[in-house]
Order: structure tokens, then C-alpha cells, then sequence
């Protein structure tokens, strides 16, 4: 961890190509701090290992998946408390404001699931080079933010990226997938990473469930 420090979004970009991301203590604390975990998480994108349940889910289309038409509602939605999963947040209010300039500046994203015109759940986080950086996810209905997961990593391996970081490594996110390895890992992996000229608009496979679990399965 580093000390406290104000950031701004071109400051945060520079963290993030560092190797370090920001947080804070609780969502009402305004400090901002840097932290560069022992071990971090990642979910390989050469060969995501996603739970078979979550396949048929996917495929049923239960959900429409867009992105980046509701960046702050799903930045909102991951800061609210929610009963069960936490009962606070680290996203205070800088932090807020530094994650929708990175979203006006066109490197932070949000994959977003509706169902019946209302937000169900989704989750956000910031593209650079060939790293995409997972902040939060969240879920109003039961999987919304895990059918997001796999659109984002369907996305991301059709766009050319090689990394998916998820910072810390929960049982829930090994469920998904995730895997945790070493700061010195990590570290190559993302200068590798950033390396890479990378395009998360890119999307050859056709919207909808079905083709965005193909597009992991097919060369996994």
C-alpha cells in the first residue's frame, strides 16, 4: 500500500500501467490510497474456466446485454450497499468522479444486463493497451453480473486482450474462473499487456448468448 494521495484520471491511468490501483477505507472515507497486493487475481482469457450452469444460463438469453449506455447507473448500483454480499463499499465519492471521467475519456466501460427495461445487474472497469482492469460487479437479478462476466470476457478475448485483472482473488470469482498469482506474475503479464494495441469495440461474434459462450468455448 502507498500513502494517501488525490488523484486524477490521467494520474489513474499512470497507476494502472503501474501495476496499482486505488481505494478507500469506506465509501464516506474521502482519503484515496495505492495498493499492490502479495497476490493478485486474474482470470486467464486463453482459457477462461467458467462453470457449465453458467453456460446454459448464457445461452438461454435470459438477459439483453449493451454497453456503455448506463456506466454510471452500474457504478451506482456496485456502490450501494447490498445485503449478504456487503454492507459497504470502498467507491466514495472521488472515486466516483474519477471513474466517469476515465468513462468520458473512453477507457472505462460497463457491461451492462436488462431485463424488461430495467437494469438487472452488470460491472465496470477500465481498458488499456491489452489489459482490462475489473472494478465491480454487481447483480439486482439472480446472475446478471455473471452473464455480464462472460460477455466482457468474450469481448475482450474478440478485441485482443491478454489480461483480465480482478485485483483479489474471493470464492466467488474462483467460481468464475479467476486464478491468483504472483506480484512478479502479474507484473510481466501486464507489461505484456499493455504492450498489445488492443480494441475493446471490436465484436466479431453476433450478439446474444449463445455466440458469446462460443466465442470462449471454441478456442478454450
Amino acid at each position: 500500500m502507498g500513502g494517501e494521495t488525490e488523484l486524477t484520471p490521467e494520474g489513474l491511468l499512470r497507476a494502472y500501467a503501474a501495476g496499482v490501483f486505488p481505494m478507500a477505507e469506506s465509501r464516506d472515507d474521502p482519503a484515496l490510497f495505492f495498493v499492490d497486493p502479495d497476490r493478485r487475481g486474474i482470470i486467464p482469457l486463453e482459457s477462461p474456466r467458467l462453470p457449465v450452469r453458467l453456460g446454459r444460463t448464457v445461452r438461454a438469453d435470459h438477459f439483453e446485454v449493451r454497453v456503455d449506455t448506463a456506466f454510471e447507473a452500474v457504478l451506482d448500483a456496485c456502490a450501494a450497499p447490498a445485503k449478504g454480499d456487503r454492507d459497504d463499499t470502498w467507491i466514495n465519492p472521488e472515486i466516483r468522479a474519477l471513474y466517469v471521467a476515465l468513462h468520458a475519456a473512453g477507457f472505462a466501460h460497463s457491461i451492462e444486463c436488462w431485463r424488461d427495461g430495467a437494469l438487472a445487474g452488470g460491472l465496470y472497469g477500465v481498458a488499456l493497451g491489452g489489459a482490462f482492469f475489473g472494478e465491480s460487479m454487481v447483480s439486482m437479478q439472480r446472475d446478471a453480473s455473471k452473464v455480464a462476466l462472460v460477455h466482457l470476457i468474450a469481448r475482450l478475448r474478440a478485441g485482443g486482450f491478454s489480461l483480465l485483472d480482478v485485483q483479489f482473488l474471493t470464492p466467488h470469482l474462483s467460481r468464475l474462473g479467476a486464478i491468483e498469482i504472483s506480484r512478479k506474475a502479474y507484473h510481466q503479464h501486464l507489461r505484456h499487456a499493455l504492450g498489445k494495441a488492443a480494441d475493446f469495440q471490436r465484436l466479431p461474434y453476433a450478439l446474444g448468448g449463445a455466440s458469446a459462450w462460443q466465442e470462449i468455448t471454441q478456442a478454450s
